[in-house]
């Protein structure tokens, strides 16, 4: 019985997380090891035998390491199609011999070029050529290659060979998908770099000329919208946002929806203002939202705001909860609280409701794409930004808004830009305390947000998220009690808005800026 041929391996990767466990055990098993750089220099350190790339393939690294891999007796090697015999010839005639595993992961495009294992003095050293090329061969020839990009895939491939001798063709085409995967990250994000440092360019369009997306799925949710779709967390890859630096405390698993209003929540609570805030999030749209002097404060005006929607509703504050707000929330169903940090009493009195999901997390970032999905692609526009500024906001009416006033006011336009549309905000000494939102006419949201003000609103400000095309939506802000409003402007009929305003003796600024949100 004639032996088996040795079955070769090339470990060529940039993190090398459990790359020697790996060499070792493929060692074990019999296989030769050709590596290079620091991969090779790792393996050889724990005393596993291994083949430098240069003397695999008599040709000396060059070009300050560009050129490492890119030899055809390492692409000969993995290209070939074995059942073929014109590629088994040319295997013969130059002597290459068949790779039949790689593993690789690329440059780290993302980090520090300071920190750069080969140095760096600009980005573009941090392009990895030889990497790509050799990893999406071995993808390529998958019929006859494994390719392993993710260290959290070595113990799988050292557990099939040990017990099979070979990958299975399943495993090998799921390692393979990977594989391209990866490039194809790798790639985006590249482009991404290119979008946004072209310095040369005289280009004033804020969106780039094509989309390259590469996300990951990170986090299994316990079901979609409905309990009968399924849903899942993705995120940018070799990027992070402050869902993945957060800390679940306790609660079942967050569900699609779960998800979606705690960020709508967490990205509120902060977009309010610095002083002490509290949100209550309902279906992605505030039903309460409150500044006071402290949070539990907060919280209590924020409930107070609509206490029936609050029911099953999502809790966010801007600063370390206190055992006393825990304590207020222990009374009220609530699906979610999340916070930057918890007193540990105030966690302990949270964890002993069962289903409360507890966050902890820094605050979020700044998305600065919303991307959303139509048939056949994406509908892609720049993130709203909410500036308010009193000095270039214009006062349209013969009385201006008292300090008070325009405190309101402020308030309120910022939580009227994360209400869906159609909206109306009502706002009384930093207390929201009628939102109507998502309506067809604006005439109806101002009743909605009239109705639930219930009289607290005499004296308040009032915002709307885009113009009054009648005069009628005004009055009922008026009706309302409201002596302040602020609005974008710009309607056909702003002279009759305005006339109203002043008819009740109402200050009303235009911010010249529209706020929808669908």
């Amino acid at each position: 019985m004639s032996e088996q041929p040795a079955k070769r391996a090339l470990l060529s990767v940039y993190d090398k997380t459990g790359v020697v466990g790996l060499a070792r055990g493929l060692s074990e098993l019999g296989w030769q090891l050709i590596s290079s750089g620091g991969t090779a220099r790792a393996i050889g350190e724990a005393g596993i035998a291994v083949t430098d790339v240069a003397e695999y393939t008599g040709s000396p690294i060059m070009l300050g390491h560009r050129v490492v891999t890119l030899h055809p007796r390492i692409h000969g090697g993995l290209l070939a199609d074995r059942n073929d015999p014109e590629h088994r010839a040319d295997l013969e005639t130059h002597g290459i011999d068949p790779i039949d595993l790689v593993v690789g992961n690329l440059y780290p495009f993302q980090s520090n070029v300071d920190d750069f294992e080969h140095g760096a003095q600009r980005r573009e050293e941090l392009i990895d050529i030889g990497g790509p090329t050799m990893v999406r061969a071995a993808a390529k020839n998958h019929e006859f290659v494994g390719v392993v990009v993710d260290p959290a895939d070595y113990p799988t491939v050292l557990e099939e060979l040990r017990a099979d001798g070979e990958l299975s063709t399943a495993t090998r085409r799921r390692l393979a998908r990977n594989a391209f995967a990866h490039t194809a990250a790798y790639d985006a994000s590249v482009v991404s770099w290119f979008d946004d440092t072209d310095e040369a360019s005289d280009r004033t369009d804020p969106l780039p000329d094509s989309l390259h997306l590469a996300l990951d799925r990170v986090a299994d949710l316990r079901y979609g919208e409905n309990p009968h779709q399924t849903g899942a967390r993705y995120r940018f890859a070799q990027q992070e946002g402050w869902w993945d630096r957060a800390t679940q405390h306790g609660g079942k698993a967050m569900s699609y929806l779960n998800v979606f209003d705690t960020e709508a929540a967490h990205q509120l609570v902060y977009a309010l203002g610095t002083e002490p805030t509290a949100v209550v999030i309902k279906h992605a749209n505030p039903c309460g939202a409150a500044v006071a002097g402290d949070l539990t404060e907060a919280y209590r005006l924020a409930h107070e705001g609509d206490p029936i929607s609050a029911f099953g509703g999502i809790v966010a504050v801007n600063g370390e909860l206190p055992l006393a707000l825990a304590e207020a929330l222990s009374g009220v169903f609530t699906e979610v609280v999340v916070a930057p940090s918890y007193e540990p009493a105030a966690l302990a009195k949270l964890l002993e409701k069962k289903n409360l999901r507890v966050i902890e997390s820094p605050p979020p970032g700044s998305p600065l794409l919303d991307i959303r999905t139509v048939d056949g692609g994406f509908l892609v526009q720049t993130a709203d930004r909410v500036v308010v500024d009193r000095e270039a906001w214009q006062v349209a009416t013969d009385r201006s808004p008292t300090e008070a006033e325009w405190i309101d006011l402020e308030f309120a336009w910022r939580l009227a830009a994360r209400v869906s549309s159609n909206c109306i905000v009502m706002v009384k000494d930093g207390q929201a305390v009628g939102i109507g939102a998502g309506q067809q006419n604006r005439r109806d949201a101002g009743r909605i947000a009239a109705d639930k003000a219930d009289g607290r609103a005499v004296g308040g400000a009032c915002a709307s998220d885009a113009f009054f095309p009648f005069r009628d939506g005004l009055d009922a802000a008026a009706s309302a009690g409201c002596t302040a409003v602020v609005q974008p402007g710009g309607s056909v009929r702003d002279d009759e808005v305005i006339a109203a305003a002043n008819e009740h003796g109402m200050a009303m600024v235009f911010t010249g800026e529209r706020h929808f949100k669908h």
